[in-house]
């Protein structure tokens, strides 16, 4: 995973100290080529100690080994763009820029979502949703909509799906489904209170839970039995439901996809159906 991406995956986990190093990266990473682990520790109002358990933190073995990984990064970023800088929109860019790092964020979240996806846990995931006699799905604003997307998609070729925008509903289908059922919740930094609640009321009843979430040490993650991590990483005015929806519905597909592929006779005859009632009352 990126380094830049596995930071702001990690960024609310991080205690205060850490936190602040953590942020001064991401908000900057071209000025860590040229500077000092005393430079960053000085800006962040914190010890070079501190400085080299973030870099631990990352799996790294020190401050030099960040800025490599930094430096390549930033190399990356500026062969896509062609030397132009990545890091957010301003207010003189212009139109073609602002089409131009929507596309590289987005490109961007794709391949890193796909290369970190755990092919195992997605497995275990399909083969739970496969067999599973009822499935309940729920998100909550922009994560909604990656629900909603999976319910439409399940619900076109027979399984028995739900998908709840009200989080009272989302609990009341709990009560209703036991061992042998799903309930997956969507939520990109994994702290939304309601799909907490939804989870954990449904693991309560032994129903399997997933999570889909950018964050794996999140509250969201940890109340689901199975995770399904995307990759994304965010700026000013590319944040909640722009790179994080795109990643999401990523997810989705690989999943539905693999699903469908369970049952590929019943699946195309069930989206041939559907695909027919509707076109003969056009």
């Amino acid at each position: 995973m990126n380094i830049q991406s596995r930071i702001q995956a990690s960024l609310e986990s991080y205690p205060p100290s850490i936190r602040r190093v953590a942020e001064d990266v991401l908000a900057d990473p071209q000025r860590m080529l040229g500077g000092t682990i005393t430079d960053l520790a000085r800006r962040c109002h914190t010890s070079e100690t501190t400085v080299v358990r973030f870099c631990r933190e990352l799996g790294l073995d020190g401050f030099v080994q960040l800025r490599v990984q930094l430096a390549t990064e930033v190399g990356r970023d500026g062969a896509h763009r062609g030397g132009t800088d990545v890091a957010d929109i301003s207010a003189s860019s212009t139109l073609a820029e602002l089409v131009d790092s929507v596309r590289y964020t987005e490109s961007l979240c794709i391949e890193e979502t796909i290369e970190s996806l755990d092919l195992d846990e997605l497995a275990r995931v399909v083969d739970a949703v496969d067999g599973a006699s009822r499935i309940s799905l729920y998100g909550v604003s922009g994560s909604g909509w990656s629900a909603a997307d999976l319910h439409r998609k399940l619900f076109r070729i027979g399984r028995t799906a739900y998908c709840f925008a009200d989080g009272h509903d989302a609990l009341t289908s709990i009560a209703l489904m036991g061992e042998g059922d799903v309930a997956i919740g969507f939520s990109h930094r994994g702290t939304t209170t309601e799909v907490v609640t939804f989870l954990a009321a449904a693991r309560e009843r032994g129903v399997t839970t997933v999570a889909v979430t950018n964050v794996g040490s999140s509250p969201v993650a940890k109340a689901a039995d199975l995770v399904l991590q995307t990759t994304v990483r965010e700026a000013r005015f590319r944040s909640g439901a722009m790179a994080s929806r795109t990643a999401q519905l990523l997810v989705v597909d690989c999943l539905f996809v693999a699903v469908a592929q369970r049952r590929m006779e019943e699946t195309a005859e069930a989206l041939r159906g559907t695909y027919d009632v509707v076109r003969q009352r056009r």
